[in-house]
């Protein structure tokens, strides 16, 4: 059979892979793409959209248990796991079926099956009928990443969980260990925490949420804390002896050794980026700790080879790695993207309260080397805040002294993850406080805080 020639083939329909099809597609080139499982991938079908909808319903059940604090009625507050997650995973299901529809109407060609590079601009595809043979003189991976696994920690979908059986449950668990406290543990965390499981997390750097600035991460501690959790910073699981029903942790904290008992461990440790069996040593691509080493256009070194998202570092993000994907098509069709600099994407985390921030922590900033001013402003001064009976919260915002650039916004608390948007465009259009003092926030917002906090910076602050 002759091989089916395209202008472009993506590897992996997920957030990065789906998006650069339809871009390529959109400047007019003929575009194929290739995904092993589900299209939308990992964030779609097992990460960020089902955990949101997870998370929403844990959220709701937090409100019913507050009904009396807001004049309202509700008794027998209960919930029903199975509903909860089937709920997440009909969400999960629809916006699958919807990149489907999207790749249709954008005319680009799905192959469902395995790829492998067999060379230069030529992709073998294992599917269910056979070997499809591909060739284009451009092609972006997009594979993504998975869990890691630690050695003596691996999942075992009864005792010991990966992402992918916390949102498919066997049961609730009673006493829960969650190991690592990123994003994704801290996530998950927080849902099995609000339903009712007796939660511990384990925290190997100095702080909860390390990537976050310190301040951020010591308020989300403290509300954590006060939720029941119990957090264990500076501590590193060494052992799981398992045994029916039970799981005895052996955690090393403050040069001691401790033996805590669990009936369910969640593994949250990090990820490794899907770069096995697609041939790309063969071609010389550079791979360092199982990412894909690509300059600031996502280039590979390998002429007409891209990689972007996951596979090519840091910071893992499904809005990272769409952006990636518009860029490279951008560029494949002839045009000049700017780069995505990573200090411009926000990170949200959505546990209870809420994190978000962008650009530099107050440590980074110092560290290099600038003369900051910093604002800080609480929910509790907030009227929309507390009329939402969501007081707990905070807003920081770091300016270079110098210039009045906006070198950082962290956030805690309610909605935060909306709200960050706002700084997000800010930075993207160069904004200085004199912008951001000067823009007329409608009231009563909780976005009014985002201007409380710039005025704080600058002893300006009226409501605090």
């Amino acid at each position: 059979m002759a091989a089916k020639s395209f202008d472009m083939i993506v590897i992996g329909a997920g957030p990065g892979g789906y998006v650069a099809a339809i871009r390529g597609a959109q400047l007019g080139m003929n575009v194929a793409v290739v995904e092993r499982e589900h299209m939308g991938g990992i964030c779609l079908n097992w990460g960020c959209i089902p955990t949101k909808a997870m998370l929403r319903s844990s959220e709701v059940f937090h409100l019913m248990h507050r009904a009396k604090e807001f004049g309202l009625k509700a008794d027998k507050i209960d919930y029903d796991l199975d509903a909860v997650v089937k709920r997440s995973r009909s969400v999960a299901g629809q916006l699958s079926g919807g990149i489907g529809h999207l790749m249709k109407k954008n005319k680009v060609t799905t192959v469902m099956g395995e790829a492998t590079l067999t060379g230069k601009g030529k992709v073998s595809v294992k599917t269910e009928k056979g070997t499809e043979e591909l060739t284009a003189k451009n092609i972006v991976l997009a594979t993504g990443a998975r869990a890691r696994e630690l050695p003596g920690l691996e999942a075992d979908g009864d005792l010991v969980w990966t992402y992918k059986h916390a949102l498919l449950p066997p049961r609730m668990p009673k006493k829960l260990l969650v190991i690592g406290s990123g994003a994704i543990g801290i996530e998950f965390a927080s849902f099995y925490n609000t339903l009712g499981a007796d939660t511990t997390v384990v925290e190997v750097m100095d702080r909860v949420l390390p990537v976050e600035d310190a301040e951020i991460s010591a308020f989300a501690k403290k509300a954590f804390t006060k939720q029941g959790m119990k957090i264990m910073e500076k501590a590193m699981v060494k052992q799981l002896d398992r045994a029916k029903g039970k799981v005895t942790a052996h955690i090393e904290v403050g040069g001691k050794v401790e033996k805590h008992d669990f009936d369910t461990v969640i593994s949250a440790v990090g990820i490794v980026g899907n770069v096995e069996n697609l041939g790309l040593e063969a071609l010389g691509v550079k791979i360092d700790r199982t990412h894909v080493v690509v300059d600031a256009y996502c280039r590979t070194g390998v002429d007409g080879l891209y990689a972007i998202g996951d596979i090519a570092g840091a910071p893992w993000l499904a809005h990272k790695a769409s952006h990636e994907g518009v860029m490279v098509a951008e560029l494949i069709a002839g045009k000049h993207p700017h780069p995505v600099r990573p200090e411009s994407i926000a990170g949200c985390t959505y546990c209870h309260p809420q994190v978000a921030s962008v650009g530099y922590t107050e440590a980074k900033a110092k560290e290099l080397g600038y003369d900051i001013k910093v604002g800080r402003f609480p929910f509790i001064g907030n009227g929309k805040a507390i009329a939402l009976g969501e007081p707990e919260g905070m807003i920081k915002t770091i300016f270079d002294t110098k210039t009045g650039e906006l070198l950082g916004a962290h956030m805690v608390g309610a909605e935060v993850t909306e709200m960050i948007q706002g700084y997000v465009v800010g930075r993207q259009l160069e904004t200085t406080e004199e912008d951001l003092m000067h823009t007329v926030f409608p009231h009563p917002t909780l976005s009014e805080m985002m201007h409380e906090s710039v005025l704080d910076a600058y002893g300006q602050v009226i409501h605090m």
